[in-house]
């Protein structure tokens, strides 16, 4: 139990997620944080029964081993390991918004372990630096640079691909055991979101990827509605406590019911624990959240923060109209006006809306266009990987959030 709340608590601190350290310092303080946890549960444990206590020698020798080994451990891997590891080395063809995306993906996380060898586009003047590479050339010398560079992988990002796209000189890369990839399959691997950029109506059509596997939703049915019914039970304390501060702290209900868009464009009826003021929407309508919203009460700023108000939302789980883990359910009036503007936006309702979801651990809080995009493409990669697994790396984020207050609202 020692060593479990050592790893929870490093985990709280994201050593298990960057694995690049700010500095040696601020890693050798973190780790220390984690061995005070340890000491504090091993006395917590020692008051519980004696039999569970730890001798004095024990927790000071292997606090102090574990200082040492995981602070050598962590940094001799980022220095060594992890440029060993940058093996497959990757060569652009072309440079449109795409690869853009993806060779600053590449650029901020290193243990992804692509090594950039350049880029070859018509538009840049050779020898011209783009983010720690350098343009090789034309297109037509595209022989001579996969010959001189020796590519694992040719990543193709063209703009406008018929008019111009060497297709006799690729196919001879790809006859020539050269795997050639299209940029939005790259922008998918290394920063898990679907390119919607790059996604025609045709691969949603045709594509048997896309769309989410009906076994993997049925199956989803049945876990989820099981934890939902066995996280009632277990937060129904919090929910009593925090109904009764919500009560007692202002005027009106303390359920907040709103129209949310599910499943196949179903309008359900969500619960939450009301967080802003009564008839706060009633000259304005549907309003989305936005950062120190001057609508929400000093508790029901703390409900937000903690994520309590989202509580009320297991009865959803239960009725069938959610699922905890999925899209962000969204207002009727914003489904009808993003659906208009933005391509594919419909597709995100193809499955039940969550409490928690893909987005919330990777994509901070922002109301703009451009924001929405980005949450459609996280909600369209959720989709096609819908399963178990995610989920439960999903849960296992979103209990971080909740804990250390970090993360998207």
């Amino acid at each position: 139990m020692v060593v479990l709340a050592s790893v929870v608590y490093l985990h709280l601190l994201d050593l298990y997620a960057e694995i690049r350290s700010v500095s040696p310092v601020a890693l050798v303080l973190e780790i220390l944080q984690a061995i005070g946890v340890a000491f504090i549960v091993e006395a917590l444990l020692s008051y519980a029964d004696q039999n569970w206590r730890l001798p004095l020698c024990v927790m000071i020798w292997g606090s102090v081993l574990a200082l040492v080994t995981l602070s050598a451990w962590r940094l001799t891997y980022w220095h060594i390991f992890l440029r060993a590891f940058a093996k497959e080395r990757i060569l652009f063809v072309g440079i449109n918004p795409v690869v853009e995306k993806v060779y600053e993906e590449f650029a901020k996380r290193p243990e992804l372990g692509y090594t950039n060898l350049g880029y070859v586009d018509d538009y840049r003047e050779p020898g011209s630096p783009l983010n720690g590479a350098k343009v090789l050339g034309p297109l037509k010398s595209l022989p001579e640079i996969a010959a001189s560079t020796e590519p694992d992988r040719i990543v193709v990002g063209m703009t406008e691909r018929r008019s111009r796209m060497p297709v006799q000189d690729l196919l001879d890369r790809r006859f020539s055991g050269i795997p050639i990839e299209d940029a939005a399959t790259t922008h998918e691997d290394a920063c898990k979101r679907i390119c919607t950029r790059e996604l025609r109506p045709a691969q949603l059509i045709f594509s048997g990827e896309m769309g989410p596997r009906h076994g993997m939703v049925v199956l989803q049915w049945f876990y989820s509605a099981a934890l939902a019914f066995a996280s009632a039970l277990v937060v129904l304390p919090a929910m009593a406590l925090a109904g009764l501060a919500m009560k007692l702290s202002a005027r009106g209900p303390a359920l907040f019911r709103q129209a949310r868009v599910g499943r196949n464009g179903k309008v359900f009826t969500l619960y939450k624990f009301r967080s802003i003021y009564t008839n706060a929407e009633a000259g304005t309508g549907a309003v989305r959240a936005s950062k120190d919203d001057p609508r929400v009460t000093p508790v029901g700023r703390w409900l937000r923060r903690t994520r309590i108000d989202e509580l009320p939302q297991l009865w959803n789980v239960l009725q069938g109209d959610m699922s905890v883990v999925g899209p962000r359910p969204e207002w009727p009036e914003f489904v009808k006006v993003l659906a208009e503007k933005i391509p594919y936006y419909r597709q995100r309702h193809c499955v039940k809306p969550g409490i928690t979801g893909w987005v919330q651990i990777h994509h901070e809080y922002g109301d703009s266009v451009e924001d929405t995009i980005a949450k459609l493409e996280y909600d369209l990669y959720y989709i096609k990987h819908i399963s178990p697994t995610p989920d439960i790396y999903i849960l296992f984020q979103t209990l971080k959030t909740v804990l250390t207050s970090r993360g998207a609202q």
